[in-house]
């Protein structure tokens, strides 16, 4: 950090008056989140203002980011920081919507290169500059109700377990921890994916295969490759399972969150944010382990960085000081104290603040150690306009029980996908019977479900 000036060298310099309330430079800063990740950014703000001279900063908040960033986009909102979504990111360089900052990084000496998750770093880096500061970094792990799925039961059976630590486990071993807290008697079930193409990411990218056509330049989705469609395959086998999973009537009437919270459900996917929640159930006992491995340890992440809005350089400056302190290890770990927030800082994400000995999950370390295995989708402006094209499509491929030809299935919500993706797209012509080329078939399987070969 920058060095103070010597107190010698302090008394040789003129004597400044205090600034009044009309020489305040008055920022503000967007958020969003729960109520007590709002009161955490409040605390910091509050701690900032009150040892500032020249600046004073307030809190906008929303309660989730889709709504922050239509009322910027909009004009409705007119913040000086703002938290971003890394899914975001793309749109909003392409908007001119945020300051590069790695000169405005650089002058403070914030030391991004020891101190941040690589990997969130290289996700907020576009042109060869730091384009928002990674601020928080949460990996996808299993959740899991820790009386549904006992290891030391299931290893005394002879059942498939994970090593001491559950650091991994393989599909294998996830399937036989599915298949042990799905009990009929006391009508729990054992497994709940998200049907979209973000729930199913892991998967695929553990499976060998892949989501994107191209890593940097992505124009339809790879799901009928080979190495994707065989990963897809291992998984729906088990996720289809009506035996092992939520059926469409258990989650017509809560949410799968909701069954788990009630003791229903042993395993569920999330980020750090569900950490809270859960802990507010009295006796919901649960832990946390790495999503399961099809070959190789992978995993997507929740990532947020805080951006800096174009401004006049004076009021940049100003603006840079305060994204200096909202990412010094003392405000972070007043955000982190809340138990929803993973700081892509490591030298807070490693510390008691974060960690929290004493607190379920018992292996909040996990949430450190699978940050390596994460996999940075591509860059795009698209986003959120593929997952609502495609992720209906998804869910048909995890709530239908047969599907005639899964891989030509999957090919034709890639070319679903290159239609929104690719520019030069040109619409397949229609085959006699009227039916586009490459539609999902739906006819019965000749392969029942939950028994096609991997």
């Amino acid at each position: 950090m920058i060095a103070l000036a010597s107190g010698t060298e302090q008394k040789q310099r003129p004597h400044r008056p205090q600034p009044t309330a009309q020489t305040m430079t008055e920022l503000q800063l967007a958020v969003w989140g729960t109520a007590p990740e709002i009161a955490a950014y409040q605390t910091v703000v509050d701690d900032y203002n009150a040892s500032s001279k020249d600046t004073n900063v307030s809190i906008v908040s929303w309660p989730d980011a889709d709504a922050m960033l239509d009322a910027i986009r909009s004009g409705g909102a007119k913040p000086d920081l703002y938290l971003l979504p890394r899914g975001d990111l793309a749109q909003t360089v392409a908007e001119k919507r945020n300051v590069p900052l790695l000169d405005l990084v650089n002058e403070r000496e914030i030391p991004i290169g020891d101190d941040w998750a690589r990997d969130a770093v290289s996700a907020f880096s576009v042109d060869d500059d730091l384009q928002c500061m990674p601020y928080a970094a949460s990996p996808m792990v299993i959740y899991y109700n820790t009386d549904l799925v006992d290891f030391a039961a299931m290893e005394a059976e002879g059942l498939p377990v994970p090593r001491e630590g559950h650091t991994s486990w393989n599909f294998a071993e996830f399937r036989a921890a599915a298949e042990f807290g799905s009990r009929p008697r006391r009508n729990t079930r054992g497994i709940y994916i998200e049907p979209t193409l973000r729930g199913l990411a892991p998967f695929i990218y553990s499976g060998g295969g892949e989501l994107f056509d191209d890593d940097n330049d992505p124009t339809a989705l790879a799901l009928g490759d080979d190495g994707s469609t065989d990963a897809l395959r291992r998984t729906l086998e088990l996720l289809r399972d009506p035996r092992l999973t939520l059926s469409a009537k258990q989650l017509g009437q809560r949410s799968a969150v909701d069954w788990f919270k009630r003791g229903k459900l042993a395993m569920i996917a999330g980020f750090r944010g569900l950490t809270p929640e859960l802990r507010g159930v009295e006796g919901l006992n649960f832990d946390v382990i790495p999503m399961p491995s099809l070959g190789s340890a992978k995993t997507i992440a929740d990532l947020n960085g805080i951006c800096l809005a174009p401004a006049r350089p004076a009021r940049n400056e100003a603006a840079a000081n305060v994204l200096s302190y909202l990412v010094s290890d003392e405000a972070l770990a007043r955000v982190a104290e809340t138990g929803y927030v993973q700081p892509a800082k490591l030298t807070v994400a490693f510390s008691a603040d974060f960690l929290q000995p004493g607190q379920a999950p018992e292996h909040a370390s996990i949430f450190n150690s699978v940050m390596r295995t994460i996999v940075l989708p591509p860059l795009m402006t698209q986003g959120r306009e593929l997952r609502q094209l495609v992720d209906p499509d998804i869910e048909t491929l995890l709530t239908t029980p047969d599907i005639a030809d899964l891989q030509e299935s999957l090919k034709a919500i890639d070319e679903k996908s290159r239609s929104l993706l690719d520019p030069d797209y040109v619409e397949p012509s229609e085959t006699p019977s009227g039916s586009p080329s490459g539609s999902p078939s739906g006819e019965a399987s000749e392969t029942p479900s939950g028994s096609a070969t991997p």
